[in-house]
This record gives C-alpha cells, structure tokens and sequence, in this order.
C-alpha cells in the first residue's frame, strides 16, 4: 500500500494520522496513483489538498510566524521568546518554521496528484475542470505562502509517490510565475461567486482566485521578480474587477464592522474565502498547540483568571500568546469614536461571573483603604459583590494613581498594559465548542472584499490612479464610522495619502486587518518589517536583522537532501546555521 511523499522524504498519508485504524481498513483511501486515476481518488485527492489549509488558517504556526513579532502584536506571558523575539532558538531547527514548511509541501503534493492525473479520468467533463480547477487555486496558494517565507524555494509541481534525496531551490521569478499560471488557469473554471453555503462550503471559486491573485501581483512587485507597473496594472485590474462586479457575485461589504467576525456570520456577503474547521473529533487534533486545530480562539486571551474573574466559555482560555503593541492600541486609533475597528475588535472590560472566594479573593480592596474609596468598601474584602459586576475596565486613556487606587475595580489604563494583562483581541472569540479549554471550531476568514478594497487603493495609487485610491479607502472609513460615528471626521484625501503612502497603507490595512495572518506578509513585501517593528513594538527594538526578513530553510529539509548538491540554505543570508 503506497502513501504521499512529503517533499525531502517523509512518508505520510494524506488524510492525517488521526484516521491511520481506517486507512488500514479500506487500503483506497490512500492516495496513490492508480487511485487518482478514478473519479473517487480524484476527488479524495482535492479533499487532501483542501484539508492541508487546516494545518495553515487557524493553527498556531502561520499565526506565531504572521501576527506576532509585528508591529501590531508582541509576546504575551505565555508566548514563545524564539519564535516571537527572534532569540536564540530561531533557527533552522525551530519547530514552527518546519512545521508550516512540511505541512505546506505535503499538502501541495496532493494538489499535484490530482493535476496530473486528472486528464486520465473518466468523467463529467464539466466537473472534471472544476476539480483540476480547485486544485491548482491550492497548489497557489502552498506556493505563495512557501514564496513569502523563503524566496527561493523547491518548485515541485509533480506528483510524488516514491522517496526523493535530491532537490534544488528554484528562483522567486520561477515560482511567482507559476502561481500566476495556476491562477489564471483556475479563474475560467471554478464557481463565479463565493461557496459560503451547503456542502459547496469553503470551496474556492473565481472571486477567492481573482482577489488572490491581486494580493499576489502585490507581492511580487515587492520582491525580486517584480515587473513594475505591470505588477501594480494587474493587481488594481484584478480588485477593481470584483469590486464593480460584487453586486453579482453576491458580494457586500457589512454596514456595521462588527458584524464581519461575528461568530455565526462566517459566511457573511463580505467572505471571499474561508478554510472550514470541524466539531468532528477524528479529523482534529491533536491538541491546542499543533496539528489542525483552529487555536485562534485562545491566542489573544490574556490572563483575566488571575484578576477576579473565573475561566469561562465566554471569555475563552487565556493562553496569553501575544498583546497588542501600545501603537496598535493607543497611536493607530487615536480616533476610537468615529473609527470604531478598535473597539470592535478587542474586549476591554470583564464583568464577574462567579461569587467563589477563591475567585473574589484576587481582587481586593486595600488596607488600609484608599482615600476616595466609595461607601461600603472594606479593607482586605473583596470589591465584587454581585455577579455583573465590573470586574476588569481598561478605559483606553490614562488615569491617576489616585483614581486607580478608589476605583471599586481593576482599572487599567494603557500605561498599565502588561504581558498578563492586555486588551483581547475577540475576532476569534468562540462559545459553542464543547469545553472552554477546547479549540475553535469555527471557520478562519481568509480572504475578504474589505482587503480587495485594500488592494485596489494601494495598486491604483501606484498606477497614478489617487482619485480611486482615496476613493477605496474612504468606503472603508465610512463603514468604520457605523452606526453612531461622523466618516467625514475620518475621510481622507488625496494629500493626505500622498505625503508617505506606503506607511499610510500600511496603517489602513492594520486598521482592517489587524491580526488576520497577513501582518508579516505585509511588511516584509513593503521592504518595511525591520523599520516598523523597531518603531513599534518594544520587544524587539534593535534585535531585528535583514536575514529575519526570510524565513530559515529547515535543518531537516537540508539534512534530507543526500543526493546530488547540498540544499542551499545560503542563498540570502549564509549565517543562518
């Protein structure tokens, strides 16, 4: 019985190991060649290639390596110094780089078997093509997130069913332009609108291609392969395109923001495209730090368990992996009444949910009191008396020790923002999961029309098209203005953009998009990662270096490759090892 080859060698079944007792009871469901050749293995193969963007959208491993380490987020108590610092430990060995390294050409190889042998199969034709379809959106999609990683890259686009010692890395030109081909190749036969509903759910269709397409011409116009303007021509085409066309496409940005992440609307008129998770047991796990798991839910929780309040499935599992920087929360949104994306976003207040002493306890007045407390305070009691009560408040701008001190609740102003305690970020949030310790069974928002606008605002103003670029990024602002702010205090103008619009465009999309798995991406094809996070998140000022800008070849990809010449790891920064 033959299995998938992991790119380097690694032999692994396509379907997870979490289903390895069936595998062995029905050999068929192992993906080898004379079972792609069949209309079942076919479509068996496209359900591998989807189920890989588990391992990516919604694990700890794409978020520790795009939203933390940013200027948006930083570690919280529990996060990871190597990975979120940069410290010793980031390596080739590290763990999370070979994580979405493996997972990513593992997945890909599924996408692979089912475009080679397609043509070989027996069936509607129509469907046949939508099939082929899908699978090289997927192929795109491993391959872009490997390009953004690690530049040069093993360009694998055949199918692997025996173990392979040798490999090269292929140029970044190479690589986008056969995320291109796919792409393009894909857009003509895959569904016209987004599959938000039934058992088509979660499927890529020709908006969710176009608008990465978009975010891909954006890319390479920042990378060495860049083709300028015809990069920016062609991302602003392609975003304008589902933009005048959404109407059609069953597409609409929501009036209120609030609304995009609202647990129950992941299939909202705004989704372009979002990766299915699952409450169904055999296809998770193995648990909240890795495998397939939707984790998002407990990234952003910090430690309110400590503060007076008891864990609960409303206010999540404080796994307190990152914090938002001060810039995110206090610079980026000095307007927090007509731009409400903030507030919206993140939960500042913890009302009691439980009388137990042991809870109460940690939240005590005093003694002796504090001047100004109120009536009936009582040194050494605690300062919850009912449930509902204010337990936690971070009112957003700054407070005098004396007002902290008599306030008959933790009051936490900005300056008082810690890796404990911190802002949660809620887009995530999720109370229909089983246990308030279990992951998210929610679907993760990829793609969405609100970036297309992003996309089209930032190609039209490098296509000498400012009057659209404001234009895209005032309807925007005006949604973020719903329901009770004025958009004319937050509209801007061609001035206004003008004077530096890359960081100005990088500011909007973090407004927007702000812990999305796409910070990093951002930043580093903007050629400002090093700049920005210097500027803004405090752990790192000075510890950033031109090799972070690329991610480090794996050890185990390196020490694979026996075959032929070494695996280049030097390519770009020769002291990664």
């Amino acid at each position: 019985m033959k299995k998938i080859l992991i790119y380097a060698g690694l032999l692994i079944s396509l379907l997870g190991s979490s289903c390895k007792k069936l595998l062995e009871e029905e050999p068929k469901a192992i993906l080898d060649p004379k079972f792609l050749k069949t209309e079942k293995g076919l479509n068996a193969g496209l359900d591998g290639a989807y189920a890989g963007m588990r391992f990516m959208f919604g694990t700890q491993n794409l978020f520790a390596l795009t939203v933390v380490g940013t200027d948006e987020f930083q570690k919280g108590n529990d996060g990871n110094d190597q990975s979120y610092r940069y410290g010793s430990g980031y390596t080739p060995t590290n763990g999370i780089v070979k994580g979405i390294w493996q997972d990513a050409y593992r997945y890909l190889n599924a996408a692979n078997g089912v475009i080679k042998y397609a043509p070989e199969v027996t069936m509607d034709a129509k469907k046949k093509a939508r099939i082929l379809a899908e699978a090289k959106f997927l192929r795109a999609q491993y391959l872009f997130i490997l390009v953004q990683f690690w530049a040069d890259i093993t360009l694998q686009t055949d199918f692997l069913d025996a173990p392979t010692t040798s490999a090269k890395r292929d140029p970044v030109p190479a690589v986008y332009a056969q995320v291109i081909k796919d792409l393009r190749e894909a857009i003509p036969d895959l569904a016209p609108g987004p599959a938000t509903t039934g058992v088509d759910k979660g499927r890529a269709t020709a908006a969710a291609a176009s608008h990465l397409l978009a975010k891909v011409y954006l890319a390479k116009a920042g990378s060495v392969a860049k083709e300028i303007p015809g990069d920016y021509e062609q991302a602003y085409q392609l975003a304008k395109g589902i933009i005048d066309n959404r109407a059609a496409l069953g597409l609409a940005l929501q009036q209120d923001f609030k609304d995009v992440h609202r647990e129950g609307n992941e299939s909202n008129s705004e989704i372009l495209w979002a990766v299915q998770h699952t409450s169904t047991l055999p296809f998770n796990g193995p648990g909240n730090s890795g495998g397939s798991d939707n984790v998002l839910n407990h990234m952003f929780v910090p430690i309110y368990d400590q503060m007076g309040c008891a864990r609960s499935m409303e206010y999540g599992r404080p796994y307190n992996r990152c914090i938002p920087t001060r810039w995110l929360t206090d610079t980026l949104f000095k307007d927090k009444v007509n731009d409400t994306r903030l507030v919206k976003s993140f939960q500042f207040v913890w009302l009691a949910n439980s009388l137990d002493p042991s809870v109460l306890d940690k939240n005590k007045w005093p003694n002796p009191l504090p001047a100004g407390a109120p009536p009936g305070a009582v040194a050494g009691a605690p300062k919850t008396k009912n449930i509902g009560d204010t337990v936690i408040y971070m009112p957003g701008v700054d407070k005098t020790k004396a007002e902290i001190d008599r306030t008959p609740y933790q009051l936490i102003p900005p300056r008082l923002y810690n890796q404990k305690m911190s802002p949660a970020m809620t887009k995530y949030f999720d109370t229909k999961r089983g246990n308030f310790n279990n992951p998210s069974i929610r679907p993760v928002i990829v793609y969405r029309l609100a970036e297309t606008y992003l996309i089209a605002a930032e190609a039209a103003y490098f296509t000498s098209r400012t009057p659209e670029a404001v234009g895209y990024i005032n309807a925007l602002r005006t949604r973020a203005a719903y329901p009770a702010g004025d958009p004319s205090k937050i509209q801007v103008t061609a001035a206004d953009i003008s004077t530096n619009f890359v960081d100005f465009i990088l500011d909007e999309r973090s407004k927007e998009l702000m812990g999305e798995n796409m910070r990093w991406f951002d930043l580093a094809r903007t050629g400002k990662f090093i700049e920005r996070v210097n500027l803004h998140n405090k752990d790192l000022v000075g510890i950033m270096l031109p090799k972070h800008v690329i991610r480090p070849i794996p050890q185990d990809q390196i020490n694979s490759v026996t075959t032929g010449d070494p695996y280049r790891s030097d390519i770009y920064f020769p002291n990664w090892n």
